[in-house]
């Protein structure tokens, strides 16, 4: 046999081997759409920022990057997290009375502090604090307990690893070294393959700008988690190799073009427990933020932050059964719904059912007169409020029989019926939803 020839047999086994895994790959990753069904369905997730930053209620990591803080006192409060009155099940059932269906626990922010007993350093609750408890393991057991799906959020950089290039924002460690990189990126490797123990419903990444994918292994990293749980889904930081996208405390203006993402938003302005930050958002803006995203078709998760001792503070108790009583009441409006539709046609937010057969109005303002729906072409079988079914009377103005273009639809909704927050009203459509969206002419013809 020629040199030639066994060049080019080596040359076809690499590509068929390389077929074959390609071919494995895809087949063993479950179509996006069915990972994200739950998701899509959820509408309403609790983010939990708990680390060793709730001790002295400073910026979560930030704090020693931005130099606010010299990095040994930011780890001095290593010594105050004690988590000594800190209830699992108690966090599982305050989130499940909220409405929310999945929970996402900070397990490792970016100053490195692991949450459960990792094998792979000393910096973690157990050895490096006086709390010397895996205060991850009982809380994902308290969530499942309740129902609810479970997300991690992971930090792919670690400003304490001493073999991760970066370490305050005018500080490196190195540049180029691929010997302390390869070690790091072992280090990180190590992590998530025992996070793939608690096999979690979804993995909320974080930190991953200050690398590249192939330099992080971004692809390696959801090869390795999917393959693990086929049916796990990943957030979108994590340089293009997520499922969903992540915009952060501003509301959307306009739809966003994914058609799976949800926002992530804090009570008042901190991400984790911050005494000094009195700045709360009301029950009322937050209902009215999460109608909003419903009505793009999205999800709110809506953070907590949770004191050194592992108690919530009673402001955001107040907020989460606040916002438990409004999702208790309007369930059928929120789970399982789809984004609504174009805003000319109702002055508010909507949203359809999963059939597109039921238009739901959110109402959160006092009307001033009868709600107006306009373009609505299918016949209106029924018109109630949802949670307590009263019956609404409607009439179509404005409907000539020689044009397509359809009436006015006004729909009565007294003062008596109205929630104190948002109202929500359902409209029941013969067959799907059908608008009208062309251009009103001239009459040519009488």
């Amino acid at each position: 046999m020629s040199y030639s020839t066994k060049n080019l047999k080596v040359v076809l086994l690499i590509v068929f081997f390389s077929l074959i895994n390609s071919t494995y790959s895809q087949q063993t990753e479950k179509p996006k759409e069915e990972r994200l069904a739950w998701f899509k369905d959820a509408k309403l997730g609790v983010f939990i920022h708990w680390g060793i930053y709730a001790v002295n209620g400073i910026d979560e990591s930030w704090s020693f990057f931005n130099n606010y803080i010299s990095y040994q006192d930011y780890m001095k409060q290593l010594h105050g997290f004690t988590a000594k009155n800190y209830n699992p099940t108690q966090w599982a059932n305050l989130i499940k009375e909220s409405g929310a269906k999945y929970t996402v626990l900070t397990t490792k922010h970016h100053d490195g502090v692991a949450l459960w007993n990792s094998k792979y350093g000393t910096l973690n609750t157990v050895k490096a604090t006086p709390a010397k408890r895996d205060v991850l393991t009982p809380f994902v057991k308290a969530a499942r307990k309740n129902n609810l799906k479970v997300g991690l959020y992971y930090s792919l950089l670690d400003w304490s690893h001493p073999d991760y290039p970066n370490f305050t924002r005018d500080k490196k460690r190195y540049t180029n070294d691929d010997t302390r990189w390869n070690s790091f990126t072992k280090f990180n490797f190590g992590q998530l393959t025992e996070l793939t123990k608690y096999n979690p419903d979804l993995y909320w990444f974080d930190g991953d700008w200050e690398q590249s994918a192939q330099k992080w292994k971004a692809k390696e990293i959801r090869s390795l988690l999917l393959r693990k749980n086929p049916n796990t889904i990943l957030n979108s930081r994590l340089q293009g190799y997520g499922d969903y996208a992540t915009p952060e405390q501003g509301v959307p203006i306009v739809k966003p073009s994914d058609k799976f993402w949800e926002l992530c938003m804090t009570m008042n302005k901190s991400w984790g427990f911050q005494p000094n930050d009195k700045e709360y958002k009301s029950i009322n803006q937050i209902i009215r933020i999460f109608v909003d995203c419903i009505s793009m078709g999205g999800n709110l998760l809506l953070d907590i932050g949770p004191k050194p001792d592992g108690t919530i503070p009673k402001e955001q108790v107040a907020i989460l059964k606040g916002l438990g009583r409004w999702t208790k009441k309007h369930k059928e409006a929120i789970y399982g719904t789809r984004a609504g539709i174009p805003k000319e046609h109702f002055n508010g937010y909507t949203a359809l059912s999963k059939d597109k057969t039921i238009l739901y109005l959110y109402v959160d303002n006092k009307p001033n007169g009868p709600l107006l729906i306009k373009g609505l072409k299918n016949k209106v079988n029924r018109i109630w409020v949802v949670g307590n079914g009263t019956k609404l009377s409607h009439k179509v103005i404005g409907k000539h029989y020689w044009s397509s273009v359809p009436g006015l639809l006004y729909i009565d909704l007294p003062e008596k019926v109205q929630d104190k927050d948002v109202t929500v009203i359902a409209v029941l459509l013969k067959g799907k939803i059908d608008l009208y969206r062309e251009k009103v002419k001239a009459i040519e013809s009488n």
